[in-house]
């Protein structure tokens, strides 16, 4: 046969092949000239050197499997980079503030930049100083003398040798969490770059071993408590800062650190750049701003009212906690699921819920604020390695975790503020990736979720489970608008008339609001113990009751006389303070 292939190398028909063999090869040689030759695309250029970012750092983003910025870091990274410096002129920096999803890449976004210029400030110093030790080594040459010795490195574990932390770069976090995270990150992004020491600190943690990492430490990622104390006890100066970066700026201000932003803002005073790094611009974020930055550009990517295009959402209506419970239990059997959240509203709830799902056999932790930073770390690097399925938790890991095999995020309980959903929701969906977010509610939360769909401007359509449908009716659009998150509103089923009745006492109140014990009285006289009388002024003057046995137990008491020993004031006459006469003023 391989006679029969002509000079283009199709086969060539012969006399001694049967018709058959003929059209076999009728039709391979049909399906070669159908095939084109394989056209190779054209490489797409990396896009973070197209930024001039630093060789040491394209590498390491390129181990970490990412050849093209996100959109907040085309937008941020030009911008947060220094400009030109020129003879006349150092180099120019701008203030940011950076609003955008979660999940779009925002720790990069401010870390590579900060990370780029500390590498050539190191470079242009270690050759200044190699310039020196050339200079020195040329005018001992020249005198005849010997050559200068290089200065030997301390050793920064002796205590002789002890100087404080003098970072470059300084990253504040509101949450232990995050600052983990933002420091895990930064370390990964100098795994090739020599001479960069990135320093975590967070409190919970041991004091000694946070102060040896801040020896030489370059970049400082760290919580504004634990911050302040290193500094007020002399292990940290932060007077030669020259960059800051505020993450998280609005949960910051929800948890009190204004004062610690003002203060630390103080202590960073003639830093060069600052960067605030925020879920939306409120006005009290531009408050802070305008306190703490110099004409800053805003650079609003997308904000949280946005709809989360790669996450799918989905609501379950449950008539009490024991039906949100099944459909929990209905969801988390799912084989779907790689590894889930489940956000609870408080601590008590979440240790509760972790509890009752492992007794039911699921792989679950419970983390929230009351736990030590031990075990919480303990737990989270527990999940990052697939070591825990399902991590039970409340808002504390609502920021600041980045696992990308989360692949659902359940609410079963509400959080306390409607922008703390979407911070909820995007611990899945992360960088592209496709995430489904269950919300379970209760009548009595209605409030919460129509003040959240208010927040992200899209309407929740409802959903049910064949065998687990809901038995109240629930409603389905929000009925007016609504004060804040969790508060009072002025729904239609709010100025609803109560309905009360005064029809005679009603048996078994406690605290009623009808006639009966506890309660205001009806009209007439009531009955107490056998006795009969009113609540007039006149009634109770000179007669009281004493409580004696049994909670409904009461005998009338001697009436109180006008002066009597009090017990135990040392035979003090008391007198009843509308019985004392007192003197007349005399006149001015």
């Amino acid at each position: 046969m391989t006679d029969a292939m002509n000079a283009t190398g199709e086969f060539a028909p012969a006399d001694n092949f049967s018709t058959q063999e003929l059209s076999v090869i009728a039709s391979v040689n049909a399906v070669a000239v159908a095939i084109p030759e394989a056209v190779e695309l054209p490489e797409v250029p990396n896009g973070f050197i197209e930024m001039g970012l630093a060789p040491e750092l394209i590498h390491a983003v390129k181990d970490l499997g990412y050849t093209q910025p996100t959109i907040v870091q085309k937008k941020t990274i030009p911008l947060a980079l220094p400009g030109e410096a020129t003879a006349e002129k150092a180099a120019r920096y701008i203030d940011l503030m950076v609003s955008s999803q979660t999940g779009s890449g925002k720790t990069a976004a401010f870390l590579l930049p900060v990370l780029h210029t500390l590498l050539k400030q190191q470079a242009a110093a270690e050759n200044l100083e190699r310039a020196d030790y050339d200079r020195a080594v040329a005018e001992a040459a020249a005198k005849g003398e010997a050559p200068p010795k290089r200065a030997k490195r301390k050793d920064p574990t002796n205590p002789r040798n002890f100087k404080a932390a003098a970072p470059g770069a300084l990253v504040v976090c509101p949450t232990r969490e995050l600052a983990q995270q933002v420091a895990h990150d930064a370390i990964d992004l100098v795994q090739h770059c020599r001479g960069l020491r990135i320093a975590n600190i967070v409190g919970g943690m041991p004091y000694q071993l946070q102060i040896a990492k801040l020896q030489n430490a370059n970049l400082v990622v760290a919580t504004p408590g634990r911050l302040l104390d290193l500094q007020r006890s002399m292990q940290i100066k932060l007077d030669e800062v020259q960059f800051l970066v505020v993450d998280e700026a609005d949960r910051m201000l929800d948890l009190g650190f204004s004062d610690d932003l003002a203060e630390i803002n103080q202590l960073t005073i003639d830093r060069k750049q600052t960067m605030m790094f925020s879920a939306t611009f409120a006005p009290r974020i531009q408050q802070l701003a305008a306190r703490v930055m110099r004409e800053p550009q805003r650079v609003t990517i997308d904000n949280p009212q946005e709809k989360h295009v790669n996450i799918k959402q989905v609501l379950f209506w449950a008539d009490n906690a024991h039906h949100k419970r099944k459909l929990l239990d209905h969801w988390l059997r799912d084989t779907t699921i790689n590894q889930a959240i489940v956000f609870a509203s408080t601590q008590i709830e979440c240790d509760g819920l972790a509890g009752d799902l492992q007794q039911a056999g699921f792989d679950a932790v419970a983390l929230h604020g009351a736990l030590s930073q031990g075990l919480r770390n303990r737990r989270l690097m527990a999940l990052r390695q697939g070591q825990v399925q399902i991590l039970v938790a409340t808002d504390v890991a609502a920021r600041g975790i980045d696992v990308p095999t989360i692949t659902h995020v359940f609410n079963y309980g509400l959080p306390m503020k409607a922008e703390d959903y979407t911070h909820r929701i995007g611990r899945t969906g992360r960088a592209g990736r496709d995430g489904l977010a269950v919300t379970f509610v209760e009548v009595r939360d209605r409030r919460k979720i129509f003040d959240i769909e208010a927040y992200t401007r899209q309407h929740f359509q409802s959903e049910t489970i064949p065998g687990l449908e809901p038995q109240q009716r629930f409603p389905e659009a929000r009925p007016g608008t609504g004060a804040s998150f969790g508060g009072r509103g002025n729904h239609v089923a709010d100025r609803r008339p109560r309905e009360r009745s005064f029809a005679g006492p009603r048996e078994g109140g406690f605290g009623d609001n009808r006639s009966g014990f506890g309660g205001r009285p009806a009209t007439g006289p009531r009955e107490f113990a056998g006795n009969s009388r009113d609540f007039s002024g006149a009634a109770r003057e000179g007669f009281s009751y004493e409580r004696k046995g049994g909670f409904n137990d009461r005998k009338p008491a001697f009436a109180k006389p006008a002066g009597f020993a009090k017990p135990g004031n040392g035979g003090k006459v008391f007198v009843p303070r509308d019985t004392v006469k007192r003197p007349a003023k005399p006149a001015r």
